[in-house]
C-alpha cells in the first residue's frame, strides 16, 4: 500500500532567477578519455582527503586531487582487466583501520573494493545478478556500504570483511531496476532505495542489526555468513510518475527526482501501527530545466546546504537546499559544455563543483572569492 498524499500547503517551487549568492567560474576542463562518465564523487569519510575525488566510466576508475589555482592531479587509475566492464557508480569507504577504500561497481554487476593505500583490488564482492547502478557508504560506520541493482534488488556488505550482510528484495520490494539507494545521516538503521517502478522505499534494517554487528566478527568464509532477506520496507512513496533515479536523506526528509525537471523535498509521515502505510507531505520544489533524461545525479556538500545538479545541455544548477521558498544560488553555463552531466560531485564547504560528461570531460567550477 503506497503512502498518500497529505491534503494542506502546496508545495513551494523556487524560482529560476539566480540569487547571484555564490559566483562560479570554470578553473579547469579535463578531457578523461573518449567514453562517458557516469560518476563523480569527492571523499567525505576521511578529512585527511576532502580534497580528494574519483570518477567511473568505462573500465577505468580515476582518483584524483583538487589542488590550488584550478589544478587537477592525476593521483592513481586503475583499469578492470575486462575491457567489457563499464563502471556507473563509486563510493568511498575504509577499512576499519582507517584505510581509504574506494569501491566501484557497473554493467558487470561485480564490486570492486580498490584499497587506495596499496592501489591494489583488495576485493570484489560477487552476489548482484545484473548491473550495479549505485554504491553508497554509511557516513557513521563507513565499512559499511549499499548497492542498487537492476536485479531490482539493495545489498548491504562489509568491505572489511567481504560480506553481504541483507538483501532488501522480495515481496514488498522493488519491481525494476533499483537506480539509487541512500543511507539516513543519524539513523543508523535506515535507507531509503527508488527505480524504475517508479517509487521511493524506506527500510529498515533494526531488526537485523545483530547480523550487522556480525559481520565484523565473521571468520569463516564469508560465503558461509547467514544473509538475511529484507522483504518488506517500512514505507513506499509513490511521488514520481517515471523512473526515479536520485534520493538522498536530508535530515529526516528525502529529497528525490525523477524525469519531470525538478527535484523534490518531501516528508514521509509514517503510520507506527501499520508499516508501509503513512502519508507523504511535499514541502519544496526545485526547477531543473532540461533535465528529462533518466541517470543523471545530483550532489550535496558535506552539510547539505545546496545541491547540484547538471541538466541534458550541460549547465549545471545549484540550489540552496534550506530556504523556504528555494533559492538558486547560481546557473554555471560555458558555451563549450554542452554534454549531458550524468552527476556533479561539490565539495565538503561547497566551493569548488565537479561535473562529468558523456563526452568523457570534467569540468572544475569554483567559487569566486568576493562571494
Amino acid at each position: 500500500m503506497a503512502a498518500k498524499f497529505a491534503l494542506g500547503s502546496e508545495p513551494v517551487a523556487g524560482s529560476l532567477a539566480p540569487s547571484k549568492k555564490r559566483e562560479y567560474r570554470v578553473t579547469n576542463r579535463l578531457q578523461e578519455g573518449k567514453r562517458p562518465l557516469y560518476a563523480i564523487v569527492f571523499n567525505f569519510i576521511d578529512s585527511r582527503y576532502f580534497n580528494v575525488f574519483a570518477t567511473v566510466g568505462g573500465n577505468r576508475v580515476t582518483v584524483y586531487q583538487c589542488l590550488e589555482g584550478g589544478v587537477i592531479a592525476v593521483l592513481q587509475s586503475y583499469i578492470d582487466e575486462d575491457k567489457d566492464e563499464s563502471f556507473y557508480t563509486a563510493s568511498w569507504a575504509c577499512n576499519v583501520d582507517g584505510n581509504p577504500f574506494l569501491v566501484a561497481g557497473g554493467i558487470n554487476g561485480i564490486m570492486r573494493v580498490i584499497d587506495c593505500g596499496s592501489e591494489k583490488i583488495d576485493k570484489s564482492f560477487v552476489g548482484h545478478g545484473d548491473s550495479i547502478n549505485e554504491i553508497r557508504t554509511q557516513p557513521l560506520k563507513s565499512s559499511l556500504v549499499v548497492s542498487a541493482s537492476k536485479d531490482e534488488s539493495v545489498r548491504l556488505w562489509n568491505v572489511h570483511t567481504g560480506i553481504c550482510i541483507l538483501i532488501f528484495a522480495g515481496a514488498g520490494g522493488h519491481r525494476n531496476e533499483v537506480l539509487s539507494v541512500d543511507f539516513h545521516p543519524s539513523d543508523i538503521y535506515r535507507i531509503a532505495s527508488c527505480g524504475m517502478d517508479n517509487t521511493v522505499k524506506i527500510w529498515s534494517m533494526k531488526e537485523f542489526w545483530t547480523y550487522v554487528e556480525k559481520s565484523f566478527t565473521w571468520t569463516d568464509l564469508p560465503s558461509k555468513f547467514p544473509t538475511k532477506y529484507v522483504q518488506f520496507p517500512v514505507f513506499i512513496a509513490s511521488i514520481h510518475t517515471n523512473y526515479v533515479d536520485c534520493n538522498r536523506w536530508l535530515g529526516d526528509f528525502l529529497l528525490s527526482k525523477s524525469v519531470d525537471n525538478e527535484i523534490v523535498l518531501w516528508e514521509p509521515k509514517m503510520k507506527e501501527q501499520s508499516p508501509g502505510e503513512g502519508t507523504v507531505d511535499i514541502l519544496q520544489k526545485y526547477p531543473v530545466p532540461e533535465c528529462d533524461i533518466w541517470f543523471i545525479k545530483f550532489s550535496c556538500d558535506f552539510h547539505y546546504n545546496a545541491a547540484a545538479i547538471g541538466n541534458r545541455e550541460g549547465k549545471i544548477f545549484v540550489w540552496e537546499l534550506q530556504s523556504s521558498p528555494p533559492v538558486l544560488i547560481a546557473k554555471l553555463i560555458h558555451p563549450q559544455s554542452k554534454s549531458p552531466i550524468r552527476q556533479t560531485a561539490t565539495s565538503f564547504d561547497g566551493s569548488t563543483i565537479l561535473s562529468c560528461c558523456e563526452d568523457g570531460t570534467i569540468w572544475r567550477w569554483d567559487a569566486m572569492e568576493n562571494s
